[in-house]
């Protein structure tokens, strides 16, 4: 048997405080909130400044370039074409430079040739001899036959006709028994599979009606009239408030925010430190925020 260990750990019971919570947080504590301060732009004004002297006409191009006067351009008188009175001789630089050498004309080196004139050891040892002219086959002249032409060919006289007997068959002869037995024509399927009685089937003529045709004159009232009774509707409570402006019985104190006197008024107003100025003569005030002690 085992039994279960006891817990040395003390019982401690969580017992929420009843007190509201009125302590401050880390967070409150240690960040402080401070107001923006927006960075001062170091980028010049886009808008242009006017001066309010009058324009007098002067600027730095009228001051440091001045205007010179041009020396006359030099013109180069244009020569009159006159033609040669020498005879033009039809010369090339080439005709002129190259006029030819006068020289012996070239020599051929091929040797002469020269007929050979003796005799070679092919000479002397195949000597010419005469061939004599191929005999020519005289060709015998056609001599018709003689006489009128027999029709009988190789296979006509040499293979005779011979009289053949039938050929008897290899097949055993039937014995045919003597004992007649009807045949029974049974099997396993038939025995197995045995065929059902089957019947033409009859006419579907319709049945007679059970409910009966209704007779005499309509009265107008239906089923949905006869079994459905009208019921009152109960219209369902709207729990939109009603609108309709609240009254008091309480004076009004006249006391809200619009009320209250803008800070802008004042020279120095109060709650606010002055910090500066910007360019356009506009002040800047910082709230006082209230020291707060550390927990």
């Amino acid at each position: 048997d085992i039994h279960k260990s006891k817990l040395y750990k003390p019982e401690q019971t969580y017992h929420p405080s009843t007190a509201k919570f009125g302590n401050s947080a880390t967070f409150q504590d240690d960040f402080v909130p401070q107001e923006i301060k927006p960075r001062q732009s170091f980028k010049p004004s886009s808008v242009a400044k006017r001066s309010t002297a009058p324009f007098n006409g002067i600027t730095s191009h009228c001051l440091d370039y001045i205007p010179h006067r041009l020396e006359l351009k030099f013109e180069r008188p244009k020569e009159v074409y006159k033609p040669t009175d020498q005879r033009f001789e039809d010369l090339t630089t080439h005709q002129r430079d190259f006029q030819g050498l006068v020289g012996e004309t070239a020599k051929i080196c091929r040797p002469v040739h020269t007929r050979f004139e003796g005799n070679t050891q092919f000479c002397e040892s195949f000597q010419p001899w005469e061939i004599p002219p191929p005999e020519v086959k005289k060709v015998p002249e056609y001599v018709p036959p003689t006489g009128s032409m027999l029709f009988n060919s190789t296979s006509h006289l040499d293979y005779v006709p011979y009289l053949t007997n039938c050929v008897v068959p290899i097949r055993p002869v039937s014995q045919k028994s003597s004992n007649y037995f009807p045949f029974q024509g049974k099997s396993t399927m038939k025995e197995d599979f045995p065929a059902w009685e089957s019947c033409r089937q009859g006419l579907i003529r319709k049945q007679q009606q059970q409910i009966p045709n209704p007779y005499g004159k309509f009265d107008g009232l239906s089923t949905f009239r006869s079994h459905y009774v009208p019921h009152e509707l109960i219209p369902t409570e709207s729990c939109k408030p009603l609108n309709t402006a609240f009254k008091s019985s309480l004076p009004f104190d006249d006391v809200t925010m619009y009320s209250e006197i803008c800070p802008a008024s004042y020279p120095s107003p109060p709650g606010y430190i002055f910090e500066n100025t910007n360019s356009q003569s506009h002040k800047f005030f910082r709230k006082i925020t209230p020291a707060v002690k550390a927990f």
